[in-house]
């Protein structure tokens, strides 16, 4: 009967030391699950970064459009060329330079000129 305990306490033994020395499976799972994670959300990123430029683009070609449409008011002469106008709204309404001078077909230099004139009061609205 000693001989028994002590011949299962020896391969206890045995098996717990054996056990620090074993790869850990679920250890691995857990990286591999991490991984695929992380890769994920940075994907996730890089599309929501670049569905922010695109709805960005496609809503000052929009507005481009938008101002442009519009018929001038009856009761008023306009004072101003149209591109100006459409220059000086967008810009009111938040938009880039870079934007602006893409939509309306300027140079940076032109919509940075305008929208310089326009608060020096050199153009009237």
């Amino acid at each position: 009967m000693i001989y028994v305990i002590g011949t299962l306490a020896t391969v206890a033994l045995g098996l717990f030391v054996l056990s620090f020395f074993m790869n850990d499976r679920m250890r691995e799972l857990e990286n591999q699950v991490e991984q695929v994670n992380m890769t994920m959300m940075q994907s996730n990123y890089q599309l929501k970064k670049k569905m922010k430029v695109l709805e960005e683009e496609l809503l000052a070609e929009d507005l481009t459009q938008e101002i442009m449409k519009q018929p001038p008011k009856k009761n008023e002469a306009p004072k101003t060329l149209p591109l100006v106008d459409t220059v000086r709204s967008m810009y009111q309404k938040g938009y880039k330079t870079h934007y602006i001078a893409k939509q309306t077909n300027l140079s940076e230099h032109d919509v940075h000129s305008m929208i310089q004139q326009q608060k020096s009061g050199g153009v009237q609205t």
